[in-house]
């Protein structure tokens, strides 16, 4: 059986979320950079949103499912947890940081740095100091989540660490997003604790900003 392949974009936070599932079970896999709306993207995706997995005769688009599949059908230790109570906790973190979380911090926050509307190309600060109050409000409940075991479902790292944690790499490096982590004791270690993980330091994208990616 051949080797998964990733078609996506190294800039691309679920991009990264399904790296770091391999690199957290030690799959092999092979990841082909394409741009999103790519042909080889939208012969899987019908939206054309990245990443999909091509996996021998097997295709499959959105990062949740990539990531069961994953879980599922290789080796290696879980990143969904079996027990049904704690499978749901990683459900609920990922639907929460996928629907509300990412369009945030990211479609709203990050990218009004990263892709301006104004027409000088500098910061929309209107839009940065809209969304502001929602960014600390957003990371003040993720320091609560996290303050009483280190991890978003039960005590143990899961797919739900793994959704969200290259969401933060990405805020934290704004001036806001890294005020509003710095007072959030609890998130800021969780974050610099997970980060030194091997699938979190062998995922890290080069410089520059993400792609411009709907949620998936």
């Amino acid at each position: 059986m051949p080797k998964p392949e990733i078609i996506g974009s190294v800039r691309s936070t679920y991009t990264r979320v399904v790296r770091m599932v391999c690199e957290e079970k030690g799959i092999e896999y092979v990841l082909t950079e394409r741009p999103l709306g790519a042909p080889e993207i939208l012969a899987v995706h019908p939206f054309g949103k990245m990443p999909v997995l091509r996996h021998g005769d097997f295709a499959l688009c959105e990062s949740k499912a990539i990531a069961t599949y994953l879980d599922r059908g290789f080796p290696g230790p879980p990143v969904i947890p079996s027990d049904p109570g704690l499978a749901a906790l990683t459900e609920q973190w990922v639907s929460l940081v996928n629907t509300v979380m990412d369009a945030t911090l990211i479609r709203t926050y990050l990218f009004a740095y990263a892709f301006p509307r104004t027409a000088d190309g500098k910061p929309d600060r209107r839009a940065i100091d809209a969304v502001t109050p929602a960014v600390r409000e957003q990371v003040a409940i993720l320091d609560k989540a996290v303050a009483s075991t280190g991890y978003l479902a039960g005590d143990q790292f899961s797919f739900a660490d793994i959704n969200l944690l290259p969401i933060l790499y990405y805020v934290r490096q704004l001036s806001e997003g890294a005020e509003a982590l710095a007072t959030a004791r609890d998130l800021a270690f969780y974050y610099d604790r997970h980060a030194a993980r091997p699938s979190f330091t062998r995922t890290v994208p080069p410089p520059g900003p993400p792609r411009r990616e709907t949620p998936n």
